[in-house]
């Protein structure tokens, strides 16, 4: 049973930076696509962005393009968020999801979270003004 735990999240000014970390276990890492996804109070869960069994990224809005950066380490079973130039509306829960689906880093199906067979809890990142 795939179980993914993520830390890192908590209060920063706007500017600020936060690495959110993922750990993954219960299954072979490396055969998982991963990604990130955020969801602010009353609103959905849209993709942050997603990286593919073989490392390629998806990044799912210009708006963190540039500032984020996601990034895994198979030999930890572990997947990163760096966070810089943070923004209040970047405010929300941080989840991580894991995929069995091999899909091209361009696939707009990575956008979907019915995608995903396995969540973490989640973490929250709050930027003040």
């Amino acid at each position: 049973q795939v179980q993914l735990a993520e830390s890192g999240g908590g209060l920063m000014e706007t500017g600020g930076s936060l690495n959110l970390s993922c750990v993954y276990s219960g299954g072979t890492f490396s055969n998982y696509g991963l990604a990130w996804f955020r969801q602010a109070p009353g609103k959905g869960r849209d993709l942050v962005a997603a990286i593919t069994w073989s490392g390629g990224v998806l990044y799912g809005a210009d708006s963190v393009k540039g500032r984020f950066t996601i990034s895994r380490d198979n030999a930890k079973n572990m997947v990163y968020l760096q966070m810089n130039s943070l923004k209040p509306e970047d405010t929300a829960v941080y989840y991580c999801a894991a995929t069995q689906v091999r899909l091209p880093h361009y696939s707009g199906t990575y956008y979907s979270p019915s995608l995903y067979g396995s969540w973490g809890q989640g973490t929250q990142v709050t930027v003040s003004s």
